[in-house]
């Protein structure tokens, strides 16, 4: 069976990505030990501290930062690790040449139940913070890991999207290759405790979705970002975190959303603000959020539809 080496080379990914490559799928395997063991080590509570963005730590969230810097500074090709966890730009490498952007423990609060975590990064030409925010650049590769039932990483190099599942020996090896996300499937992940905070165009978009006349579409939320990436991949369906009442999204874009979005658009989904690609989309800052819709191309399709009619009436 393929293993993550032999499709890095099957697609053409350059030797020197390869190796980035197959350096952050081993902090996922590393994070993804540390996690089978967590209770039984006493990690799974907080940690006491804050992290950047004003989130609450627990213990797993700083290993696992400390997990995907420890891989990057074995990595000569890096010249930046950028984290959700940090202020700052984190130096490796003068010689580097690329930066490894990532969110180490995505839906760390999760973990007290059980439910299904996952680490989500991105590698793009840089050597200096500013390269990292205008829009429109490329990722080289993108990926995230889910640890649920089985430990998964879909990545996208080349144009391509596969997934891999971690063996009993530690080996990532292929399950699928070249992912499709279906065009339509009828579910919504959101998050239904916010609706206050919804404004008009998703309100009727999703009253129409689950009381309309069509198809009625289920309601799906994990709470957690890569679950609900990884469904929406196998099956289809539509992903929504809109912007708040105040006209802000929550979700971080270098961190979550792009690496999110150059996947799916890979996989014949599409990505969006609700007013422009993500993909477009240039940030001011490192830690910068936005409104997330994603899924189905035709969905997300129709919901951008929607606000541009509400913006001419």
């Amino acid at each position: 069976m393929t293993d993550i080496r032999e499709w890095t080379s099957t697609v053409g990914l350059e030797n020197e990505l390869g190796e980035v490559l197959s350096g952050l799928a081993n902090a996922c395997a590393t994070i993804a030990r540390t996690l089978r063991t967590a209770p039984l080590a006493q990690l799974s509570g907080s940690a006491g501290s804050l992290n950047v963005q004003g989130e609450a730590q627990k213990p797993l969230d700083i290993i696992s930062n400390e997990v995907f810097v420890n891989a990057c500074r074995e990595l000569a090709q890096i010249s930046l690790a950028v984290s959700e966890e940090e202020e700052d730009p984190i130096p490796i490498s003068a010689t580097g040449s690329y930066a490894v952007v990532f969110d180490p423990l995505d839906g760390s609060s999760n973990l007290d139940v059980n439910v299904t975590v996952g680490s989500i990064f991105s590698v793009v030409s840089a050597t200096t913070p500013k390269h990292i925010l205008p829009g429109g650049r490329p990722q080289h590769i993108a990926g995230f890991a889910s640890y649920g039932p089985s430990t998964d990483l879909t990545v996208l190099a080349k144009g391509r999207v596969a997934r891999f599942t971690l063996d009993a020996s530690d080996t990532w090896r292929l399950v699928e290759l070249d992912m499709r996300l279906p065009d339509r499937f009828p579910e919504i992940a959101i998050n239904a405790a916010r609706a206050d905070s919804w404004d008009d165009v998703i309100r009727g978009f999703v009253n129409d979705a689950f009381h309309g006349n069509e198809i009625r579409y289920n309601a799906r939320w994990v709470a957690s970002l890569v679950a609900e990436t990884q469904r929406i991949l196998s099956r289809g369906g539509l992903f929504l975190y809109p912007a708040d009442s105040s006209g802000r999204g929550r979700l971080r874009l270098l961190y979550e959303a792009r690496p999110i979005a150059a996947i799916v658009e890979a996989a014949g989904g599409r990505c969006s603000t609700g007013f422009m690609p993500i993909l477009e989309v240039n940030a001011e800052t490192l830690h910068d959020r936005v409104p997330l819709i994603f899924g189905g191309a035709s969905q997300v399709e129709a919901l951008e539809a929607a606000y541009r009619a509400d913006k001419e009436n």
